[in-house]
């Protein structure tokens, strides 16, 4: 199993955008940011072993910057879902939690955790 750290949505070094969903950041901006964060976990996991050792994807448990009373967190987490499901099929469906957070580091809107089981 490989557990990764908590990663935003860095390009190039840089924040893609910064903000709270449901304010400043659409879902459909946020959608995407999760699937940035989903390549960088996996990214992340390929500093410990190549990406083709993953087996399944075990967990995704993703953090969104929402403002008050924003209850959409499940469809912003799902760029980061269908990220896997279209790379790996059937064993990239995964446990998942969807949790709306007051703050993320760096203002960013969403932040990604992902386990994986690798060969």
């Amino acid at each position: 199993m490989v557990f990764t750290a908590g990663q935003l949505p860095m390009v190039e070094g840089a924040l893609s955008k910064t903000g709270k969903v449901g304010g400043e950041v659409s879902i459909e901006e946020a959608k995407k940011l999760a699937e940035i964060c989903a390549l960088n976990a996996l990214a992340a996991v390929e500093t410990v072993v190549e990406i083709n050792k993953i087996v399944r994807v075990v967990r995704v448990v993703g953090y969104v910057n929402s403002v008050s009373g924003f209850t959409q967190q499940p469809a912003v987490i799902n760029g980061a879902s269908e990220l896997f499901l279209q790379i790996w099929g059937e064993a990239g469906k995964h446990a998942r939690s969807a949790v709306g957070v007051a703050e993320l580091p760096l203002n960013a809107p969403v932040e990604v955790e992902l386990t994986v089981e690798v060969a």
